[in-house]
């Protein structure tokens, strides 16, 4: 093996963990979501089971009244 393969091999195997730990754009769309909706999804969608988009639609249909945060909130998913 070539130094320049085995600089290489250390060089994937180094970034590999860096770059599984960064969550991805659904997970930090869905903690934006929960950090300004929550109180929102209670009250208006308080029997919807997560998954599928089920909550984030409730939401949609919920828009007059929702709160500021979480208006914007979805309006920065809808612009994604």
């Amino acid at each position: 093996m070539t130094i320049r393969k085995i600089a290489l091999a250390l060089l994937m195997s180094a970034a590999v963990p860096a770059f599984a730990q960064q969550p991805s754009q659904l997970d930090q769309e869905l903690e934006m979501l929960r950090a300004y909706c929550k109180p929102d999804i209670e009250r208006l969608c308080p029997n919807v089971p997560p998954g599928g988009g089920k909550i984030k639609e409730c939401l949609i249909q919920q828009k007059m009244g929702l709160s500021v945060g979480c208006a914007k909130a979805l309006e920065e998913l809808k612009k994604k």
